[in-house]
């Protein structure tokens, strides 16, 4: 099988090489390239993946479905809700096989907090808490994730995976956010921190509290709390399920790679690549961009 990546950034040096790995053939463009988009689109690809700028997702999303493409698309899925709407309807309405590239439901430490949950280990899920600080918007070249017209901001960049998680493990929709955002780097017009929390229709609670403009980077720290216990994952590596009565019980996983491409995402990959051959709808898809993309809306609405 063939595809087609747009995106010279992470679609060249991570994208690409995933795909790679899970046996497709391989053609890189650059987003900005307009006569090499529209060649490329005109092949015989059996997918586009889309890795553009926000800015440019709904138009480069929206001539793959004109030429019959299956698709797959990066977060944050457009700038905002009406043009994710306005892709998935356009994929629905044209009945090509769709992907969002949510991958880091398939990082092995955050996929064993979602199998515990799921099997009932503590219960029934409560409360999720998720803590995590970086430093990567530090001493950067200002550029589009720093403009919130271009779709840019932490929100979008990492909040998306987080909001899709939230779902995903909770297994309920999100109905009412809040919260505040931050903006540490000089010049910029888009966050580079948020702090919210978050309510989902099955009664349950979340709150993420994470930025990419520290002065150094901190540990990722997440807590689960169910009706008969909690779990804890620390820096993705160690996973404590604690029950009343009982000694801890610790999942030590390997420390997340430095290479490219990300395990997580040839194992998305793997699976669309399945999807395609057998014709099976899977998640996550633009139905989960479009319901991450209404909650980021909200969340930046409310926060202040």
């Amino acid at each position: 099988m063939k595809v087609v990546v747009i995106g010279t950034g992470f679609g060249k040096h991570a994208a690409a090489p995933a795909y790679q790995n899970v046996g497709f053939d391989v053609e890189v463009v650059s987003p900005r390239d307009d006569a090499a988009v529209k060649n490329a689109l005109a092949s015989d690809a059996d997918l586009v993946s889309v890795h553009s700028p926000p800015f440019l997702h709904l138009e480069h999303v929206t001539a793959a479905i004109e030429h019959g493409h299956a698709v797959l698309c990066d977060k944050p899925f457009g700038r905002n809700a009406e043009e994710a709407t306005a892709m998935r309807d356009t994929a629905t309405d044209a009945g090509v096989a769709n992907f969002l590239n949510f991958e880091f439901r398939f990082n092995e430490s955050w996929s064993k907090l979602k199998d515990l949950a799921d099997a009932g280990i503590i219960g029934t899920p409560a409360h999720l808490s998720w803590s995590f600080f970086g430093s990567g918007l530090r001493g950067r070249k200002l550029g589009w994730i720093n403009e919130r017209e271009l779709g840019g901001g932490w929100i979008g960049a990492y909040g998306s995976h987080l909001i899709d998680f939230t779902r995903w493990l909770f297994g309920s929709d999100i109905v009412d956010c809040g919260g505040v955002t931050r903006t540490d780097i000089p010049g910029a017009t888009a966050e580079d921190g948020y702090s919210a929390w978050f309510r989902l229709a099955d009664g349950a609670t979340a709150a993420h509290d994470t930025g990419f403009a520290a002065a150094v980077p901190s540990t990722p720290r997440v807590t689960l709390i169910g009706s008969a216990g909690t779990i804890e994952l620390t820096g993705d590596t160690t996973l404590v399920v604690r029950r009343p009565g009982e000694e801890p019980d610790t999942t030590e996983f390997a420390p997340p790679p430095r290479r490219t491409p990300p395990p997580a995402l040839s194992a998305f990959f793997a699976r669309v690549a399945e999807a395609l051959r057998t014709g099976a709808a899977i998640t996550p898809s633009f139905d989960d961009g479009v319901a991450v993309a209404r909650t980021m809306d909200q969340l930046r609405a409310k926060a202040s």
